[in-house]
């Protein structure tokens, strides 16, 4: 076995990194991960994500989740509305359709991977500073004086993973698009007439450029997105403070000031916001091939791109699947072999992710884009 008597140093408890640690543990490898976030009660805030079959579902299957997967997660309808308030589409899940991506819940899917895996696989209050060689082993940095030692590194820390730079001269680029997100708690009374429109389908709206998706059912939240195109002069000093809800509520009543009153009730019902322009790497650059020991990435710290394909968390999870066949199918003679051929693999599809995911960008800033092409 390629990781026989090494241990394995996984940087990121999200669910890429933790159905790393999964599909590796359960081939009876040694492996740790190491997460930033406090403890294992932190809450994720954002959107649920849906995992698609061919990638994040076969993940979930190789991990023997997949039926916990279902039964947490939502199948969801879609439903289309203009900025008015009408709608234009609206489409209920066929039986068949049930299994197709439903949509989880992101703290549900961190635990249910959290209670897979053996205890003390995954040490809290982590946060990575710095890898350096030493004597032939990986020595990983955290803040307060902590250090940990590792024969192998998988760097699935996200878009700013420090981890990159021994793996890729490529950096962060800003795709031109500005989203918010914004969670409210109890909308069935604090915003009963988007609540309503929602109608518990995922919930989509245009106009001119400036986009909003909602879920109503996200846990005991409705989470939304609102999307559109960063403005030329946007700058540090202009840019809107997360921490300052008021001023970003009213910020998006001025910017939907000709959309129904119902979207100005969900901006005034909003909890937190976080805003955030959307991020890519690029993969047009080759990946180092001198790397002092074996190390790679996995998931956002590979090929971080926006979620207007949904493609991000599912690609990442294709990567946990192949690279850990890689790792342990006896097909490779060296590990620097099966780390090599994963990579040339992502390489291909997460483009093709990437890709997908830029031209819908395109289409979603044009002005007269509708989110009803989607279901032409």
């Amino acid at each position: 076995m390629l990781l026989k008597d090494k241990k394995v140093a996984i940087i990121g408890a999200g669910p890429v990194g933790l159905t790393m640690a999964k599909l590796l543990q359960q081939n009876g490898i040694d492996v740790a991960v190491y997460e930033r976030d406090k403890n294992p009660k932190t809450r994720i805030s954002g959107g649920t994500l849906d995992l698609h079959k061919g990638s994040g579902q076969d993940a979930m299957k190789k991990t023997g989740l997949l039926e916990n997967y279902y039964t947490k997660a939502i199948a969801m309808g879609r439903i289309v509305a203009n900025e008015q308030g009408e709608i234009l589409f609206s489409k209920e899940l066929s039986p068949e359709e049930q299994y197709d991506n439903p949509e989880i819940n992101r703290n549900d899917l961190r635990q249910l991977l959290l209670d897979s895996l053996a205890p003390e696989t995954v040490f809290w209050d982590r946060k990575f500073t710095e890898l350096e060689e030493q004597n032939g082993k990986w020595i990983l940095h955290f803040e307060n004086n902590i250090t940990a030692t590792a024969d192998f590194i998988i760097g699935a820390n996200g878009g700013m993973s420090k981890a990159r730079k021994f793996v890729t001269d490529a950096e962060i680029e800003h795709t031109g698009t500005l989203i918010i997100q914004g969670e409210v708690l109890e909308p069935k009374t604090s915003c009963p007439e988007f609540y309503q429109l929602c109608d518990n389908k995922i919930l989509m709206s245009s106009s001119n450029g400036n986009l909003l998706v909602a879920n109503s059912k996200n846990g005991d939240l409705l989470t939304y997105n609102v999307i559109f195109k960063t403005p030329q002069q946007w700058s540090q000093k202009n840019q809107l403070n997360s921490h300052n809800r008021e001023e970003i509520a009213s910020f998006l009543e001025n910017k939907f000031s000709n959309w129904h009153e119902c979207y100005k009730e969900l901006f005034r019902a909003t909890s937190s916001f976080i805003p955030g322009p959307t991020r890519k790497i690029t993969l047009e650059i080759p990946w180092k091939t001198n790397r002092l020991l074996p190390i790679t990435l996995i998931g956002d710290a590979a090929h971080i791109m926006p979620p207007f394909a949904g493609q991000g968390a599912n690609t990442g999870l294709k990567d946990a699947l192949i690279l850990s066949e890689n790792l342990t199918n006896g097909k490779f003679e060296t590990l620097e072999s099966a780390i090599s051929d994963y990579e040339k693999q992502m390489f291909v599809y997460a483009k093709k992710a990437q890709l997908e995911t830029s031209n819908n960008e395109i289409k979603m800033h044009d002005p007269n884009f509708s989110f009803q092409i989607f279901y032409q």
